[in-house]
């Protein structure tokens, strides 16, 4: 059911934890090649994944499955047939990024890959701010949940899932709370797959559409109060312990059929109110 829960609202399946400590806090946030102010590409850098994403031509996305240091870089691989790897350091006050061909062996890393410089970024060029600020925003959430959800009980998951939705603060989840993570999912989605600007602009507006319809199936589907919004309670009904099993000895089984059945006309009666 916890996967369930967090397929629903993120999209996307849950990778194997990293090493613990993951990537060094110096070497996480986004950084620019170029200028900040007018980028020829973003790094975005977390604690277990890291996006480039160029002004022209197809990003990449590779999250950790493992991390370690190897002479005075930090060593992290992907998962997949190849395991791409990522090689980062801190240099004076740049970030120097390292994509090691997949034949090159471990202990030749670097070896002659090209090594290039990223400068630390607060804020920069808008039209990359619009189109990539939701999805890099994700990245660290997803990575949160991934972290209590994984290993904790269903509470903890739950809570977090609040927690890192709600843009509020009234611990409750709206449709636009809910679809903002649903859109940071297309995104990542997206440059997972390689998408440039064109395509990864495309995809976050067919998934901006997407993801309020299904935000709002979501909602409507959890939302017993009504209230159109996703309390921590509503969220966990029927979700944190199994069922005593105290049902009735009296009557007799019927055929589960026969309730798709009463189903469908009470869809139809519903339809039917609806469009008189």
């Amino acid at each position: 059911m916890r996967r369930l829960l967090l397929a629903a609202l993120l999209l996307l399946p849950a990778a194997a934890p990293a090493a613990a400590q993951g990537v060094p806090d110096a070497l996480r946030g986004t950084w620019a090649a170029g200028s900040c102010a007018a980028p020829t590409a973003l790094l975005h850098v977390t604690a277990r994944s890291v996006a480039r994403l160029p002004a022209d031509g197809p990003a990449r996305l590779v999250r950790f499955r493992t991390l370690r240091d190897q002479d005075g870089w930090t060593l992290g691989t992907g998962a997949g047939g190849e395991a791409p790897r990522v090689m980062l350091r801190a240099r004076d006050d740049a970030l120097e990024l390292a994509e090691p061909d997949a034949k090159l062996r471990d202990d030749r890393l670097p070896g002659a890959t090209a090594v290039t410089q990223w400068l630390r970024c607060q804020a920069g060029d808008v039209r990359l701010s619009l189109l990539h600020g939701e999805g890099l925003a994700f990245l660290g959430t997803l990575e949160r949940l991934e972290a209590a959800c994984q290993t904790g009980p269903m509470p903890i998951c739950i809570g977090a899932l609040v927690a890192e939705a709600d843009v509020s603060g009234d611990g409750l989840l709206s449709v636009a709370e809910v679809a903002r993570l649903l859109r940071g999912a297309a995104w990542a989605l997206a440059v997972q797959q390689g998408g440039d600007v064109e395509g990864i602009a495309i995809a976050g507006g067919l998934g901006g559409v997407a993801a309020l319809t299904a935000a709002r199936l979501l909602v409507g589907s959890l939302d017993y109060d009504g209230d159109g919004r996703l309390s921590p309670a509503e969220l966990a009904q029927d979700r944190l312990v199994f069922p005593s099993g105290a049902g009735s000895p009296d009557g007799r089984p019927g055929t589960i059929e026969a309730l798709a059945e009463g189903a469908g006309l009470l869809r139809n009666l519903l339809e039917r109110i609806a469009s008189e």
